[in-house]
């Protein structure tokens, strides 16, 4: 066990693992993320619990509709695991929870409070450590298959694939994380990044292979697939599913980018925005996100001190699910570099502040300081760009 994890962190992982061994059910269901660190958390936890014994049925969702979760919660009696996902809507999964079901959160996502005992969010930032830089979701979910059982000590290098997320590299705990790994003899340098010997592929070309499994090929079972290259291998396999979906998100990708050099982007004092529609339909919606995080350093296009907001329509059917009864939309935020030197001082708010009070009563937001998302009925898009104007301008006027 990583040394510099605290007790407070193992000894609730212990009550939650004293709760799962009590509680077996004949399945345990795993909701992940749709991208590689949700991906990677997902083989991390599919190995973990089947190493005791348990049977795993994995659901990818790209955000918590409340829908969704009251369907998914009306049961009672089963196992729930919510990883890379769920700490934000701790509060939420509580209310629908209502103790039927034992669930488990390992998340990094700036958290909300749990009321039902039956909710474990272990989500790391509980015990004084950053999801933004410290951890990802797949560390938090390694941290606890470790507590679990320390033979899961073999998947280290699927926390270090899920924490390419993280621009500062690999700082606090998945420093540590890198150094078992090395340790252990389960990655070796390889140029500038690691090579994972049991799949033989650098830690960061995994990485982006799953970024787009689980995005772009989000309704055709990409998320399925990146979990079994996880564990399973089969790189050159699944090379071409990635390489097909990847040239359908760069033809995509430069139609928007060229519909915005034509007509720029949008703007209000603090705020520049632009919507992509159905620009990207048949592609999950993690890919305007993507797509933002470009944009952010094209300085040709954007304000270096503006919130960067992008919207597209989010498709009704929810693989695995069904279909949603309201036509939403998702909003993903992005914050320039120089905009972010005035997050980290605290003279301006982070995104995911701001969604989560311009969205209040409408919409469901998560997220990081620099990086955060909504989803939200269509016809609110407009009011959510005037209500992130008058938060922007009401915490400027307290500085």
């Amino acid at each position: 066990m990583i040394k510099a994890i605290c007790e407070a962190f193992r000894d609730r992982a212990c009550r939650a693992i004293r709760a799962l061994k009590k509680a077996r059910t004949e399945e345990t269901l795993i909701i992940f993320h749709d991208d590689a660190d949700g991906i990677c958390s997902a083989a991390i936890a599919k190995a973990a619990l089947e190493r005791e014994g348990f049977r795993t049925r994995m659901f990818c969702l790209e955000k918590l509709y409340p829908e969704v979760l009251s369907s998914v919660h009306e049961r009672t009696g089963q196992i729930i695991f919510y990883v890379d996902i769920g700490s934000a809507h701790a509060d939420l999964i509580s209310r629908v929870n209502q103790s039927r079901n034992l669930v488990v959160i390992l998340d990094h996502h700036d958290p909300q409070p749990a009321s039902d005992p039956k909710v474990f969010d272990l989500n790391l930032e509980h015990f004084g450590f950053k999801g933004e830089t410290d951890f990802s979701g797949a560390t938090c979910c390694y941290l606890f298959a470790q507590v679990l059982n320390k033979q899961n000590a073999e998947l280290a290098y699927l926390a270090l694939v899920g924490s390419c997320e993280i621009p500062e590299g690999f700082k606090g705990l998945n420093a540590h994380v890198l150094r078992e790994a090395l340790e252990n003899g389960l990655i070796q340098p390889k140029g500038k990044s690691f090579e994972i010997k049991k799949l033989q592929v650098r830690i960061d070309k995994l990485f982006s292979m799953l970024q787009v499994l689980g995005a772009v090929g989000y309704y055709e079972g990409g998320p399925t697939l990146g979990v079994k290259v996880c564990l399973e291998g089969g790189i050159s396999e699944a090379k071409a599913t990635v390489e097909a979906l990847e040239e359908r998100r760069k033809k995509a990708n430069k139609r928007v980018l060229a519909k915005l050099y034509r007509e720029r982007l949008r703007e209000t004092e603090h705020i520049q925005w632009f919507d992509a529609a159905d620009a990207y339909e048949g592609m999950g919606t993690k890919v305007i996100g993507q797509f933002c995080s470009f944009l952010s350093y094209q300085r040709r296009l954007v304000k270096p001190y503006k919130y960067l907001f992008g919207f597209m329509d989010v498709p009704q059917t929810i693989p695995g699910w069904g279909e949603l009864k309201q036509k939403l939309v998702k909003a993903s935020v992005r914050t320039p570099k120089p905009l972010q030197s005035l997050i980290r001082a605290g003279k301006a708010l982070g995104a995911v502040e701001l969604l989560l009070q311009a969205s209040r009563g409408f919409g469901v937001a998560d997220g990081h300081e620099f990086a955060a998302s909504a989803v939200l009925p269509e016809e609110k898009k407009k009011e959510l760009i005037e209500l992130s104007e008058k938060v922007c301008g009401e915490f400027k006027a307290k500085s």
